[in-house]
Formats: structure tokens, sequence, C-alpha cells
């Protein structure tokens, strides 16, 4: 009989693609299938050749990009020497998560499943899309689909005479257990952070505890958003970074939510503890401490602050000793009740914690073995960079909106990790903040003296900051930046410097203050000036440098209607100034993104 072996790998940037991944992986061994559920990047390629059975689940990031933790997979797969049939005893599957409200819809799901077809692979199942966009989710796609996998892998892989598919009511075994130490045993201080060794360029596993050297607000005190420029000393970590490259960030839970945790939890703090794993193979989480403390897990790697997904309510279901409790959890969990869970979960963007105090009689009863089947681990947040090495060395600098915003709970909705940094005072102490760095996705052009043209609404300019640093401190000119915000006198970050360029001949600045520019006497819609508009007004210029001087084009910030404004005031000027039909236009803005000279990056 054929090994009963099913390999799950996923492609995850924000951790859905994870947690639909793992979904699958509990479904399998209810199914009495091997199963290891594994990051792309963490597998061997080389190896797949010998694997009978894979499941692909892999979200796309950006402008259809794959996410970090699938680069090099991506790029092994597309290489030009893989024989056509190298993949012809592979049995697949591909489930992609995305959001059709982006342009490239899930387009790292359908590009693999097109290219393992190449490779000679033998789909089991079309490409699912999930979409974020539907009332219900992914779900609505995942659902149905995984019904129709499973009919079909049992129908390659019977289950062994004498076996039943575990019911969904019979609760599964945890990944690892914990075990306390003996309280008087003696402990090594686990609650260090793990620096980089010496020599090592710092990375996830080993970040870099940058001191913080000044922590700024750069937005009036009257206005709605906090803004901060953030400067880290990174003497010694052996960071190097360019204009448009990313910092990574990891934030950890505040005091007063990791003690309210473990009240609920009836959890002592100061407890130390080692993992198991259940079973042989599994490898430890390696980003916490063995021994570690419980104070350690709940501050830097439990997320007791996302919105919780429904494999969360699924689990919780089976601690529950109070009958009304359970049923909630339980409907929170069946395909039927994902409506309600959206109206009380993510709609209100309602915390684990919060949720966790809304269930009360089953949060006292979770074993802590589960938490780390039941909670993800806190993710890196990535911040574009706003500084140059060359103007300032050994710093790095970012600029971040502190994310606070009011949905129907009364307690306001905090940002993680823009919380916790805008929280951090350098004068009260030495204040460390784990980072590494990261090559981002804007490449700026290798000769310095190719102008840019550069739109930056908001903290979209940080990068911009970065490039118009390095090109200055290299002595070149030709740097053109739209910069958009609301108020000049609130929100015109870095001023007093863009002006000082200026003055010096090193900048073309144009800004659009889209709230002072308001007559309250006529329509607000009307009057208000954005940086398409911008464009639009100083369309020759932008047509003379793209044409005569062979500009580059960048555009970062908001996700929402920003990015296609500006495409659109971009096809307008290659029009009117051009001579181009809409057509050619059209055709022309995407040969300059296919050459690298129009890139973007945005984000929701």
């Amino acid at each position: 009989m054929a090994e009963r072996r099913l390999l799950v790998l996923f492609g995850s940037q924000t951790g859905t693609a994870q947690d639909t991944a793992e979904r699958i992986g509990r479904e399998a061994k209810r199914r009495h299938l091997q199963c290891r559920v594994e990051a792309l990047d963490s597998c061997d390629v080389a190896n797949l050749i010998h694997e009978p059975l894979v499941v692909f689940v892999c979200a796309t990031t950006g402008q259809g990009d794959p996410p970090d933790n699938m680069k090099m997979f991506w790029r092994f797969l597309f290489r030009k020497n893989l024989p056509a049939g190298s993949l012809c005893q592979l049995d697949y599957a591909v489930l992609g998560l995305g959001d059709s409200s982006y342009p490239k819809f899930n387009f790292v799901a359908k590009k693999l499943h097109k290219r393992l077809l190449q490779l000679g692979g033998n789909p089991l199942l079309p490409v699912a899309l999930g979409d974020d966009q539907h009332d219900l989710g992914p779900d609505a796609v995942v659902d149905p689909w995984l019904m129709a996998l499973w009919d079909k892998i049992l129908a390659l892989y019977p289950l062994p005479p004498g076996l039943e598919i575990i019911s969904p009511d019979v609760r599964l075994p945890p990944k690892y257990t914990l075990h306390y130490l003996p309280e008087d045993s003696p402990h090594p201080n686990s609650d260090l952070l793990q620096l980089a060794a010496p020599q090592a360029a710092p990375c996830e596993l080993h970040p870099f505890a940058a001191r913080v050297v000044s922590n700024q607000r750069v937005t009036a005190q009257s206005h709605f958003q906090d803004v901060r420029l953030i400067e880290f000393d990174i003497t010694g970590s052996g960071i190097t970074f360019s204009a448009g490259d990313v910092v990574m960030i990891q934030p950890q839970n505040c005091p007063e939510d990791v003690q309210q945790f473990c009240q609920l939890l009836c959890l002592e703090p100061h407890r130390h503890f080692v993992l198991e794993p259940m079973e042989p193979g599994t490898p430890l989480p390696p980003l916490l401490p063995q021994p570690c403390t419980i104070q350690y897990l709940v501050t830097h790697y439990l997320d007791i602050s996302c919105v919780p997904r429904r494999s969360f309510f699924e689990l919780l279901a089976f601690f529950s000793t109070n009958e009304l409790e359970r049923e909630k959890l339980q409907e929170f969990s069946s395909a039927q009740g994902q409506e309600e869970l959206y109206s009380y979960c993510n709609r209100p963007r309602r915390t684990t914690l919060e949720v966790l105090w809304d269930f009360p009689h089953t949060t006292c009863a979770i074993p802590a073995d589960y938490l780390l089947d039941l909670i993800p681990r806190i993710r890196p947040r990535a911040f574009s960079i706003a500084s140059s090495l060359l103007a300032h060395p050994e710093r790095m600098q970012i600029l971040m909106a502190v994310v606070r915003y009011k949905t129907c709970l009364n307690k306001p909705r905090r940002g993680l990790c823009s919380t916790w940094l805008a929280s951090l005072n350098p004068e009260q102490g030495d204040v460390r903040v784990p980072l590494w760095v990261k090559k981002g996705g804007m490449k700026f052009p290798a000769d310095p003296a190719t102008p840019v043209i550069m739109i930056g609404p908001g903290t979209g300019v940080a990068p911009f900051r970065a490039a118009i640093q390095e090109r200055v401190a290299l002595g070149q000119g030709g740097n053109c930046l739209f910069f958009g915000c609301r108020y000049k006198s609130k929100d015109f970050y870095c001023q007093m410097e863009w002006e000082e360029l200026v003055t010096k001949g090193l900048l073309t600045l144009f800004t659009a203050f889209s709230r002072d520019q308001v007559s309250y006497l006529v329509s607000l819609q009307e009057e208000k000036v954005y940086v398409q508009h911008r464009i639009q007004e100083n369309g020759r210029l932008v047509w003379e440098l793209l044409s005569s001087g062979n500009a580059h084009v960048y555009l970062a910030g908001n996700a929402k209607e920003m990015p296609a404004a500006v495409a659109k005031a971009l096809q307008l000027v290659l029009q009117l100034e051009g001579g181009l039909s809409p057509l050619e236009a059209e055709e022309h803005l995407t040969a300059l993104e296919r050459s690298q000279r129009f890139q973007s990056e945005t984000w929701s």
C-alpha cells in the first residue's frame, strides 16, 4: 500500500496562509495521514521530487509578490534549467489567499499552479482562490475546496483497514507539552534578548538590540494623528542598508495586557518551564529560549492583541466547561456561524485578550500545554527606512504613524508595534528595540545622475527621505518630490529639511495640503487637492524628465485610492504632454513598470 504521507507547504506574510496550512495539517491527522506543515523556504526544494503529495497554501503580497518565507523557493522553482518532467510523480493542490481589491489578485497561487503543471505535476483540483473581500472571507472558497480535496486524497490513499476519520468532536493532542520546573531550581537568565552573534548579520532569529536615540513627534499636538520620527543607534551591529530597504521590528505586548492575561488564565508569570514536542522530529519554536518564563512567553511571543481567527474558537470550544459559552464558541467555529463571527470579531477588531474576557469560564480552563496551539506568535512589523547611512552614519531612522482608531467598541483600537514604539522614552534609560534589515522592493537608479520623481503622500515619504539624503550626500540633484498631507501647519513632515534642500537647488518640491485648500462655502469634495492634482498641474516638467531625462518614477503610501489616482494622473500627462492616445499612455506606463522605471510600494 502506498505510503500515506502529506506535505503542506505555506507562503505566509501576515499569518493567514500559515493558519490555513495548519488547519489542513489537523484535518490530515484526523484522516490518519503522516503530515508535515512547513514554510516553503524551510523545506529542501530538491526533495520535492521524492514527495508523492503536496498541498501549497500561498498568499500574495504587494504588487503580486511572493511572501518573504517563500522567496528562495520561488527563485528555485522558476530556474530555466529545471527539466520539464521533474515533478511527474507529484500529486499536488494549490490554495491561494488574496484580496480582489488588488490588481494582481492571487497572482502567486495562479503562477505557482501553472509552473507546477509545466514541471509535470498532477493537479488534484483546480487552483482555489480565497478572497478577503468576500462577505465570509477566504473560508467561503476554502471550506468547499477542502471537502473536495479530502475526497480526492482518500480515493488515492484510502483509510487503513479498521480505522475511521477521527471525529471533529475529539480534541487533538497539543504540539508541545509545557513542563514547569521546580521553583527552587537555578535558572540561567533566559529573558534577555538573544543578541546577534558578532560578525553575523542580524536576522529574525538573531535580531540586533538597537538603542533608541530619539523619539520625536513630528505632527502638531492638535493634529488627530501622532506621527513619530524615531532614531536607533546601530553601532557595532554590522547592519548596512540602502534607500528603499526595510527594517523589521519585533514588538512586544504591554505590561498591563500581560498581567491581565496571566490573571485570566491563572498563570504564574515568574514560573519557568521547558517545552517538549509531542511528536519526535517537531522542532521547538526557535524564538523562545529554553527554559523560559511565562512572563517572557506572554510578553514577547504570544500575540494576545491580534484579532483571533476561526481556528482559535474551534480549539477554545474544547476547553469549555460552561454549556452556554461552549455553544457560542462552536457556532463561531462553524461554517454557518462565520457571518456572526465576523460581526463579533473582525468588524470591531476585537482582540484575543478581549475575547478571553468574554468567555471567563472557558478561559480559566485552558491547559497551558495548548497556549502555543491557541495563540499565534507576534509577527515582526516592517517599516521603510527613512534615513541614509551617508547622512547619518551608525544611525537608522523610521517615520511611523501611531495606529489608533475607533470601532463600535468603547476602547480605541491601537496598533501593537506603533503603540509600543511611541511609548519608548530614551531619556528614561537604555531603551532597546530588536530589529534587523531586509532588502526592500524599491530599487533606486544605480547611476545617481538619473533623475527621480518621487510621489510620497503621508508616511509614504519615508523611503524618499532616505533616497534624497543618499543622493544629496553623493552631490546629486535631479530630485523631484510630490508630497501630500492634510495641513501645512500640522503634518508637513520634515518641512525645514525639504525647504533647505530646495534653497540649495538640490530638490524640486511640490506639496498638496488637502485640507488647507478647502473653502467651507463650497462642497468639501470639490476643493481638496491631492498629489495627483499636482502631478497634472506640473505635467510639462514630469514629461520632460521622463522623455528627455530618462527619469525613474517611485510611488509609496496608502493602497486605497491613491495608487490608481496617481497612475491615472501620469497617464493624463503622457496624453496631454506626450501626445499619446489613452491606450498608448496605458501601455507606456506598463512598459515603465516592466523596465523598473516605475516602481511602487503600497500598504493597506
